[in-house]
Formats: C-alpha cells, sequence, structure tokens
C-alpha cells in the first residue's frame, strides 16, 4: 500500500456516482489514474482487458459463504475503459486515505459506470487477452451486463433507469447518459449497440 500512495501526487477529483439502484451521489474522492500503474506493468499487445479481484479469506469472512454471490468478487473492465484518464484507482475519499493501515484498500471509480463496476479492497490486477468473468454478470446476466455504462435507455428489469433520486434531496432528476462524461468517454463505443451491450 505505501508504493501504491508514493508513485505519484495523489489528488482529488469530484465525480458523480450513479448505482443500479437508481440513487446518485457525488463524492470527492482521493487517488489517481489507473493508467500510471498500467504503464508502469506494461502491458503486452495481447491484453485486451483487466480483471480485477478483491481481498476474500473464509477464515476471516465465514458470513461470507451466504453473500448470494460467488466470493471473491471480481469486475472487469477493456483495457481502453481502463486507461480512460477518468478512471481512477482510488485510495481514499472526502480529503483523506483510507485509515487504519491494517484495513487499507483500493478500489476503482469508473463515474461513467454504474457503481457496482467500482471493485472495492483490490488484491489482484491482471491484463488478459478474454473478456473476464464479473461476479453480477456471473450472478445475473439478464440484469447485469458486462458494460453497465449508466444509460437512461436501458431499463434495469425491475425498475426504470431514466431518473434518479441523489442523496439529500427530494426530488428526483433526470439520469444523464453516461452519468454525464459521454464528451469524454462516449468515442470509446462509436458504433456499439449500447442496448446490447449494457
Amino acid at each position: 500500500m505505501d508504493e501504491i500512495l508514493k508513485l505519484v501526487p495523489l489528488e482529488e477529483r469530484i465525480y458523480r456516482m450513479r448505482c443500479v439502484e437508481a440513487w446518485s451521489i457525488v463524492v470527492p474522492w482521493i487517488g489517481y489514474s489507473f493508467s500510471t500503474l498500467a504503464n508502469l506493468v506494461k502491458p503486452t499487445a495481447k491484453a485486451k482487458y483487466v480483471a480485477f479481484q478483491s481481498y476474500y479469506d473464509p477464515k476471516q469472512m465465514p458470513l461470507g459463504r451466504q453473500a448470494g454471490i460467488d466470493l471473491p468478487y471480481v469486475e472487469g473492465l477493456r483495457l481502453d475503459e481502463a486507461m480512460n484518464p477518468l478512471t481512477l484507482l482510488c485510495v481514499g475519499m472526502y480529503g483523506d486515505t483510507l485509515p487504519n493501515p491494517g484495513w487499507r484498500s483500493v478500489r476503482m471509480i469508473i463515474p461513467w459506470k454504474y457503481g457496482f463496476k467500482g471493485i472495492k479492497s483490490i488484491v489482484k490486477v491482471r491484463f488478459v487477452k478474454d473478456q473476464p468473468p464479473t461476479t453480477w454478470n456471473i450472478a445475473n446476466a439478464h440484469e447485469y451486463g458486462f458494460y453497465s455504462n449508466v444509460n437512461p435507455k436501458v431499463d434495469h428489469p425491475r425498475w426504470s433507469q431514466a431518473s434518479e433520486r441523489r442523496l439529500g434531496e427530494f426530488l428526483r432528476r433526470p439520469t444523464l447518459m453516461f452519468n454525464g462524461y459521454g464528451d469524454q468517454v462516449a468515442s470509446m463505443y462509436t458504433g456499439m449497440d449500447l442496448k446490447k451491450y449494457y
């Protein structure tokens, strides 16, 4: 963790975060672009995706067997998504790096995707050729696609994604395509059917 914290100066980024359950929040995250770490690794031309794995120790987390999902939690991004300047390797929030050295953890923040794509407690990162499995896609592919870009035109099977409720507000607001970050990310999906690749 100390090495990760010292790679480059940390920066604060204020990003909107949109949950797949139709609520949102604005958070000042602390970290740096994931591309900083990736460029040190220098993935080969064969790498098309990045696979992430969270920490899981059944001895320390005996209730994990009852989580309703397979553990450890796994997530993935296309390499170009991971290398986008907005993609943040996050080590803190609200002005502080994560406290308690024994429980410090690293997470991903991808502000144009639904929040569950932002895996927490990362212990393994792999650059891979094939699309990696992701926890929620394994659990229920019909509801949770690999891409999971915020898209007001693609509803969750059980609720509309056309609007959201920002925490702390009473009224709902329209959901923005790519959570409002389209200028920085839409070009990565040119020509893709975003209803098919949800």
